[in-house]
Formats: structure tokens, sequence, C-alpha cells
């Protein structure tokens, strides 16, 4: 079958959007010719490969003021340049993963009856899978309940698909501290998170005395310039793409809820805290959370009522040990990780990929 099919891949903004988009693409380059569709001056142009021929839409992420109205007609009116995108390029078949973008592809792909298949990696939809799905051919879930939210929408749950760091061993990288303290990774998601990050600067006297070994990815917009006392055991980064390495190789990930990180913390059953963003739309980032407390494979924290003095003893009964067996162990921590061996995996790019590949056509 000669390489004719062509799809576009609607994916933009954080990478809770871009690395599923990316996981699944990385599957297709052998039958489809891959085409992009991003923002202009968002993460897209950092991430996405030369080879998907990125092209970027110059529109903002909607803001809650008075002219929000305008920002969502400015939004929808776009979808004339992405028709004109999808004659040119001669486009089979669109793949989505929410966010603002997907609206207007998948209203441009309708009106042109070109197949489109949306992905929602959150437990609660976003807004486009709420309010667009049923125009889709196919809403593909990252968790088996978001069914219920979708009433009007042919689903089927894939669960969601990761970078391939995740699924091989890695090696914890050369610039991680070194010793046998615990191995925190502490981590906001691709924008950061300024609270998260205020919350260990407090702490740091504590986390220093109990000896943890910290690796501290600040996100993009929130390096802050505090001074952290002089410790070999405090690594600060702004970005890193060795996330995989060392969620794999760590004691504990403190984070954001993210659908990404969930998903990411089941496949390598790491134990963790969680701080869902608490202005997260439809509050999804806490609902995210709550699958995996509820497994007791993770503690929730909500980020208006933590203090230093909740954080620290949240730390210090995780790392408590307990004579067990003639050996000290951490009795809570091994039974987190003992319950995050007991969800559920799904080879949800192996899926993803037989439901695209439905759409293959010869030429």
């Amino acid at each position: 079958m000669s390489k004719k099919n062509n799809i576009l891949v609607a994916s933009s903004g954080t990478g809770g959007h871009i690395f599923p988009a990316l996981a699944v693409t990385k599957e297709l380059e052998d039958e489809w010719n891959i085409n992009w569709l991003g923002v202009h001056k968002r993460l897209d142009q950092n991430l996405i490969p030369q080879r998907y021929n990125l092209m970027t839409l110059n529109i903002k992420t909607p803001r809650k003021n008075i002219f929000l109205f305008y920002q969502y007609i400015k939004i929808l009116i776009s979808t004339f340049q992405i028709i004109r995108i999808l004659k040119e390029k001669k486009i089979n078949l669109v793949f989505t993963t929410g966010g603002y973008i997907s609206a207007p592809t998948i209203v441009a792909s309708k009106l042109l009856r070109i197949p489109v298949i949306i992905h929602e990696s959150n437990l609660i939809p976003g807004m486009v899978t709420k309010y667009f799905g049923f125009l889709c051919n196919y809403v593909l879930l990252g968790f088996k309940k978001t069914n219920c939210y979708l009433k009007n929408c042919k689903t089927i749950f894939t669960g969601t698909p990761l970078r391939e760091q995740f699924y091989k061993s890695n090696l914890l990288p050369e610039w991680v501290p070194k010793g046998k303290g615990p191995l925190l990774i502490v981590m906001g998601g691709s924008q950061g998170s300024k609270a998260i990050n205020q919350i260990l600067y407090e702490s740091q006297e504590f986390l220093i005395k109990k000896k943890f070994r910290i690796v501290h990815i600040v996100g993009e917009n929130n390096q802050k310039n505090f001074y952290v006392k002089n410790t070999k055991n405090y690594v600060q980064k702004k970005f890193t793409n060795q996330i995989p390495a060392l969620i794999q190789n760590c004691d504990l990930v403190i984070s954001r809820s993210g659908s990404g990180t969930i998903n990411e913390l089941i496949e390598t059953e790491k134990p963790s805290i969680l701080i869902p963003y608490p202005y997260s739309k439809n509050n999804h980032q806490e609902k995210n959370a709550i699958i995996l407390a509820e497994n007791g494979g993770s503690v929730l924290m909500n980020q208006n009522k933590i203090s230093k003095e909740l954080f620290e003893e949240t730390l210090d009964r995780i790392f408590k040990r307990k004579l067990k067996n003639g050996k000290n162990q951490y009795e809570i921590l091994d039974l987190m990780k003992k319950n995050m061996k007991n969800k559920n995996k799904i080879k949800s790019k192996v899926e993803i990929k037989k439901l695209i590949n439905y759409f293959l056509k010869e030429f």
C-alpha cells in the first residue's frame, strides 16, 4: 500500500495534550503522512518533530473576562483557516487530544466530511469533548468512568498513551543527587506550579534534616531564585525530558494531578502526594487524583488547606520506619507501592493505532 493517507493531528498547549498525541503519531509513521496543527508561541514548537510538518494558528487561550465571548468567537472563526489546511494537505483523518484548538478543527472536519477522532484523557471531560464530542466518529477515553458524562458520544475506553520511554527501563540521570536518602521527584506539570514550589521552599530545612534527595522541576514559567541552603541533595531544573527515568527510579512523586501524570504513576507503579490545581476546569485534577487516593496509592492534599506543618507531617508519616521481619522498612510507603501494583494497565497505543488504521484507504 502506498503511503498516501494524510492525517492531521491537532494538539497544542500543555504536555497533557501534546505527549499522548506524540505517543500515538510515532506508531503511525509507516502508514500515514503526519501533519500537525498547533498554536503559535506554545510548547508545540519545542516538542513537535520537524518531520510532522507543524503548522500554527495565531489564537490565544480564552481568559475569563468581559471579552470571553469574543475570544471564543475568534477561535471558531479559525475554522475557515483550518478548512483551507485540510483541503491543501488532502487530509483523510483528524486526530485531536482536546484543548481549545480542537473545537474549530472538529467543526472544519465535519463540514468537509472528514472523519475525526478525539482522545479525552481526563476523568471529567473537557469543554470541547463535552460540547463537540458528538460530532466525532469516536471519543477515546483515558478512564472508563468518563463514559457516564458523554451519553451522546460514541465512546471507546483505550486508556491514555504515554511517551515511549515509560514502557522501557531507564537509568537514573547522572545529575541526580547521589546518596542513600529517599529520592523525591517534585513537579507541577509543563507549566510548573508556584504553590508546590513555595511549599517546598518553606520546608527545605525539614527536607535537608531528613536527608531527602530532591529533584525539583519548577516549570518554564516558575523558576524561582529563592535561596536554597547549600546542599548536595537538591537539584532544580526548569524542564527535563528525562521524566520517565526520574519517576521510574524515585521513591515518591510530589505533583499536580493532570491526567498524564496519573497515567505515568499507574504505569510506573509509583506512590505519590498529589496536590491538584484548584482552578482546573470542572475541578478535573481533583477527580483525577481521587482515582489513586481511593486505591491507597496516593495522598491527596488540598492546595488551599496545605501548610508547611501538614506537608512535613505527611512526609514524616510516609517515611516513618518500622521494624518488620528483622528489617527497618517504610511501612506506609511500602503499602502505597503495593496498592499501585493493583492498578490495571492497558496497551493504549496499540488500541488507538488499530482504531486510526481502520480509516486507512487504499489507493
